[in-house]
């Protein structure tokens, strides 16, 4: 029961000679998802899995498990290397569907449900814009496996999708689910950035604890009653009522890992009922440049501190820098004097590229990615 984060990219709009731009695959019991594919994305990716094999992980990235791509926003620096990546799968002969969701306005949605031309003043980072100039040069032309490409109005919770040829598109009830997952559930967040933004929720759902099924027998119940015990439902029993929930071990509870992508601090999306056991967000500024935060719809680590502690998050991890920040040792110690003035021990790490977030129902671990493999960090509470 654990969520895995592999961190392939923590720059932001220009890679530099140890960060690679966005682009993170989160591992579940369910699948994989891939998060944002900027440049170069399928290098990093095969990179990382080798790593993973040559240093013995207890968990490989197969590429046949990717069950979803989600997109932040559509900057290039997010969105660039997926076209080669999903031809390079083709050529793997990959069979299994591939969902692909991200955000788009109001009204470009409006617009396209409607069979509208684009509105005016449409951005050319306009996902749906790009997915028809992918299909324009023939980037989806004899794929060995099925795409289906969904847009979300995130703000209003409205999902279609979307024939990236044409971009004709067929209104849908609720946003899809990868195909065969069980126990996770995926939701789009709205953030704030200068284009359609949306931060991603991976929810473990809770379950129930185990069947006690020797103490049921142990009271001669019939098998009927068993079996309705077994399915949730309370029984009488020689005139008493047997509660279902008395004859299950402790349960799993929900298990939330929220990602970011490109926003301002403390988006609308990132409420305080969310209390993600884990939140990483952007951090492309330090509070010497929060008028340019402020101007491009970015963050500072102190914005993701205050982020952080608006949605309840028991843990924050940092991401995405300027090419002017140097070392994470600089947002990080910005981050941690805002836990001090907040007055919370909310742990904070600076991640970098090749760092594995673990994460379970006993906390958060962060394995930074070293020579050696990664060397084991639990992220306990700052005091």
């Amino acid at each position: 029961m654990t969520i895995d984060l592999h961190v392939l990219g923590t720059a932001s709009a220009r890679p530099t000679s140890t960060r690679g731009v966005s682009g993170s695959v989160v591992h579940t019991e369910d699948g994989l998802v891939v998060v944002d594919a900027g440049e170069g994305f399928q290098t990093r990716f095969e990179r990382h899995r080798k790593r993973l094999k040559t240093h013995g992980a207890p968990r490989r990235l197969k590429p046949n498990r990717i069950g979803a791509l989600l997109f932040t926003h559509g900057h290039l620096d997010h969105t660039w290397g997926t076209l080669p990546w999903l031809q390079t799968m083709s050529l793997d002969h990959r069979e299994q569907p591939l969902l692909v969701l991200g955000p788009t306005s109001s009204d470009v949605f409006d617009a396209m449900c409607e069979g509208r031309s684009m509105p005016e003043g449409t951005p050319p980072a306009e996902l749906a814009l790009q997915w028809k100039a992918w299909a324009q040069v023939g980037g989806y032309s004899g794929f060995s496996y099925p795409v289906r490409w969904v847009l979300g109005d995130v703000v209003n919770d409205r999902w279609m999708e979307v024939d990236p040829a044409t971009l004709a598109a067929t209104l849908l009830d609720a946003m899809p689910q990868p195909e065969g997952w069980r126990r996770h559930r995926l939701q789009a967040l709205p953030t704030v950035h200068s284009v359609p933004s949306c931060g991603w929720m991976v929810e473990r759902t809770a379950s129930p604890g185990v069947f006690d099924r020797a103490k049921a027998e142990a009271m001669g119940l019939s098998d009927e009653q068993r079996a309705q015990l077994a399915r949730g439902e309370d029984v009488d029993h020689n005139g008493a009522n047997l509660e279902s929930s008395a004859f299950r071990g402790p349960g799993a509870p929900v298990l939330r890992a929220v990602i970011s992508g490109d926003t301002a601090a403390c988006a609308p999306g990132f409420e305080a009922h969310l209390e993600p056991d884990l939140l990483v967000h952007e951090a492309t500024f330090l509070e010497a440049q929060a008028d340019k935060a402020a101007e491009h719809l970015h963050a500072t680590a102190a914005g993701a501190v205050r982020t952080a502690v608006q949605t309840g998050a028991k843990a924050l991890a940092l991401t995405h820098y300027s090419s002017r920040i140097k070392s994470v040792a600089e947002p990080l110690a910005e981050a941690l004097e805002e836990t001090a003035r907040a007055g919370t021990m909310l742990p904070v790490v600076a991640l970098q590229d090749g760092d594995v977030l673990s994460l379970n129902h006993e906390g958060v671990t962060h394995q930074v990615s070293c020579d050696d493999g990664w060397t084991s960090v639990s992220m306990a509470p700052n005091r």
